[in-house]
Formats: C-alpha cells, sequence, structure tokens
C-alpha cells in the first residue's frame, strides 16, 4: 500500500484512468462480439460463391479448356483448383476461432456436410475448402488468407491513444481544479496553527469545495478576533497591575523591619516578571517584519548581562550566516531559555548554550543539568499556563516562558524540542530554517 501515492489528486486519477481503461477494454470485447457474426456470415457467403462459380466454371467448360481457367483463375484471382488425394495432410481448423468455427458451421449448412475446410494442406497455408463435382470427384479450392484473416488496423491503435490520452488529461485538469483549492486550504491551515495571519482565500470551485472554503474563512476570522481579544485583555490587566505594584513597592521601601521589605520586594520581582511574561505571550510576533538578524548576537545580548551579574552561562556559538528573522521575537525567546535553564538548572552546573548549522537549517540548544522533564510531558508544557513542578521542583512563575518559546518558533516556521541530556537535564532546542533572503 506504501506504493500507492498519498494525495488525492493522483489517487483520484489514477481511479480514473482506470476506469477508463476498464470502459475501453470492455467497449471493445462488445464490439468485437458484436461483430463476429456479421463478418463470419459474410465471409461464409464469400467462400460459398467462390466454390459454386469455380464448380459452375469447371462444369460447363470444355475438357482441353480447364487447364487455361485454372491458370487464369490463380494468375487472376489468386484461387487455385486440386484435385483431392487420398495422402493429403489436412490440418483441422482451429476449435480457439470463434469466427472460423461460424464459417466453417454456415459453408457446411450450404454445401453440405461433407464439405472439409482446412488452414494448411501438405504444408501449404491458405484457406481450403472441398467440393465435389460429377459425383465423386473430389477437389480443393485454396483462397489466399489474407480474404479470410483480417489483419489489425494500426490506425485504429493510434487513434484509440490519442483518445485515450485525451481523456486522461481531461480527469487530471478535472482533478487538478478541484483540488487545488483543497490544497491552498491545507497551506492555510498549516499557515494559522503556527500563528501566522493569512488573507481569505478565494471561494471558488465546486459547491461542496465553496462551502467549505467559506468556513474555513469564517474560522479563520473568529480566530483573528479571538486572538485580538485576548491580547487586549492581557495587555489591559498586565498595564493595570503594575500601577498597585508600584506602589507597594514604594510602601515597602518605607518599612523598617528589613526581612519583611526584601520579601515584598522579592515577591513583587516575582509578580513583576510574570506581568512581563503575560505582555511578551500576548505580542503578536507577525506585527514585527522579518530583518537580516545575527542570532549570536542576539544571545549575546541577552547572555553578556546575566554573565555580569554572575550567572554561569558558557557560549558555543558557532558561525552562522545573518538570517530573516524578527529580532525583538528572538530576544524574548532566547531570553525565556536562558532565564528558565538557570531558574532550574543554574546552580547544579553551568547552562551551556550552543549555535550551529545543519542543512538547512540552524539549531539552538540551550543545557542545564535540573531535574527534567520526563518525555511523555514535553509536549503539555509548551502550552500556556502550564508547569510541572514535581519534574522543576522550585519553580515559579505563571507558566508561558515555553508556550512563547515555542510560539516565535512557529511564528519562524521552526519548532521547539525538549528533550532528555545525557547525564541528567534537559536539552531545549529550537530549529529554525536557514533563511538569508
Amino acid at each position: 500500500m506504501k506504493l500507492l501515492p498519498q494525495s488525492l489528486l493522483w489517487r483520484t486519477f489514477l481511479l480514473i484512468a482506470a476506469l477508463i481503461v476498464v470502459a475501453v477494454l470492455a467497449w471493445t470485447a462488445i464490439f468485437t462480439r458484436a461483430e463476429r457474426e456479421p463478418r463470419a456470415r459474410q465471409l461464409a457467403q464469400m467462400v460459398i460463391s467462390v466454390v459454386n462459380l469455380t464448380r459452375s466454371a469447371l462444369v460447363t467448360a470444355q475438357p482441353d479448356k480447364r487447364r487455361e481457367l485454372l491458370l487464369e483463375l490463380s494468375d487472376r484471382e489468386g484461387i487455385r483448383v486440386y484435385p483431392v488425394e487420398d495422402d493429403d495432410k489436412v490440418a483441422p481448423l482451429p476449435e480457439r476461432s470463434a469466427l472460423l468455427q461460424m464459417v466453417a458451421a454456415e459453408v457446411r449448412r450450404q454445401l453440405g456436410a461433407d464439405t472439409r475446410m482446412s488452414l494448411e494442406r501438405d504444408g501449404e497455408a491458405g484457406f481450403w475448402i472441398s467440393f465435389r463435382i460429377e459425383g465423386d470427384d473430389e477437389y480443393w479450392v485454396m483462397l489466399p488468407r489474407e480474404r479470410v484473416d483480417r489483419g489489425f488496423p494500426l490506425q485504429w491503435l493510434g487513434w484509440g491513444a490519442v483518445v485515450l490520452l485525451l481523456a486522461l488529461a481531461g480527469a487530471y485538469l478535472i482533478m487538478f481544479r478541484v483540488t487545488r483549492p483543497l490544497k491552498a486550504l491545507a497551506g492555510a491551515a498549516l499557515d494559522i496553527g503556527r500563528g501566522r495571519r493569512r488573507a481569505p482565500l478565494a471561494e471558488t470551485g465546486p459547491g461542496e469545495i465553496r462551502s467549505v472554503t467559506h468556513a474555513f474563512n469564517q474560522m479563520s476570522s473568529d480566530l483573528a478576533r479571538l486572538d485580538e481579544d485576548r491580547a487586549l485583555i492581557l495587555a489591559g490587566i498586565s498595564h493595570d497591575l503594575r500601577t498597585p505594584l508600584t506602589r507597594l513597592r514604594l510602601a515597602a521601601e518605607m518599612s523598617a523591619d528589613v526581612s519583611a521589605r526584601e520579601g515584598i520586594s522579592a515577591d513583587i520581582d516575582e509578580m513583576d516578571k510574570i506581568i512581563g511574561q503575560f505582555l511578551d505571550f500576548a505580542r503578536d510576533t507577525e506585527g514585527e517584519p522579518p530583518e537580516l538578524t545575527d542570532l549570536n548576537a542576539v544571545i549575546a545580548h541577552i547572555a553578556e548581562p546575566l554573565q555580569r551579574r554572575g550567572a554561569h552561562i558558557e557560549l558555543q556559538l558557532n558561525e552562522l550566516p545573518p538570517l530573516m528573522l524578527r529580532p525583538l521575537a528572538l530576544l524574548r525567546l532566547a531570553a525565556n531559555l536562558i532565564n528558565n535553564a538557570l531558574r532550574h538548572g543554574g546552580e547544579a552546573a553551568p547552562v551551556e548554550v550552543v549555535t550551529r548549522r545543519e542543512g538547512n537549517e540552524v539549531v539552538l540548544d540551550v543545557l542545564d543539568r535540573g531535574p527534567g522533564i520526563p518525555q511523555e510531558e514535553a509536549e503539555r508544557l509548551k502550552l500556556p499556563f502550564t508547569r510541572l513542578d514535581a519534574a522543576r521542583t522550585g519553580a515559579s512563575g505563571a507558566g508561558l516562558g515555553l508556550a512563547i518559546v515555542d510560539r516565535v518558533a512557529r511564528g519562524h516556521s521552526g519548532r521547539l524540542e525538549l528533550l532528555a541530556r545525557e547525564g541528567g537535564g534537559l536539552v531545549a532546542r529550537v530549529t529554525l530554517p536557514a533563511r538569508s533572503a
């Protein structure tokens, strides 16, 4: 079954092509069977006429003129007459030839049941028919085989091939017109799944395809509106929360209790980070135009300030070509990956950040030695507001970091993978297409 094409276009085309070929073969068989009986009757009548005329000519001709008559028949008509010998070696008519069997039955019905017919006598090919004259004298009439056998008309084969090719071309064009909107629909659905916005699809084609396209355009419009509403709500809530947080920070600074002040400040910082994640998640990456970007420079811009503050980060940035990326979105991606690795595994060992090129892709790996993530939970943790405290002990936040990374990666036609690191820990791998223009 793997040999069969997977696309609807080619599967349906091959099915239609098979139906056309079967129909052509069926009509050929029907025509052959319908044409066989009239042709056999016509051929038998011709044979009977030749035998009767030959018998009459021999009977009425003068004995001394018969030799000249036979030579005349042979030269002009290709008809030969031989006397029947006792030692004649005659092959019977082939039983598999339905046409010849029908001819033989009709000839025997009119000339007599003792009439013999053969396609070969004493090694000489032809259509041989026996007849009697003047009582017991028996003769053979031999007709050329081409008068009985009908050669296959090669021009029919050519015209049939032309008609078949035209039918197949028409079937392909029909299926292409049907499947082209479906292909466009699949591409648009893939883009929406990656977080991109698409212009409404043209509602063309058959009625069913137009209905599906209209429903898809409506769904795409509804999803875009819901996404805008969600972003607006998140941005509004985050903005409104920062005002009371600022007042709390001022109140904490005025507190005489040092431990209480530090605790309140830490909580405020954590809440501010959560609000920042809300804002990052609410931002639309499609609104930022792509431009040539140095991915290594983006990573260094995030890592160097953290290193100056004492964070254990090791950079292994291999040479990469400039890529068509959205710089601000990549900053959020790199910041979330590195901060996530520092939060969960930065104390056990340094966090390693590695970039490299693999074929037509660019790979960014952020490796830590933290508790890691169960492989069966990797996909679930890419969803917004999802955390796994059992696997990443001591974690805090809103559970939006990996969701932001995944959304930015998909917005660049890339992907995020969460892999177990050999020796313990996690490898957060972002793979992006190496597009430079």
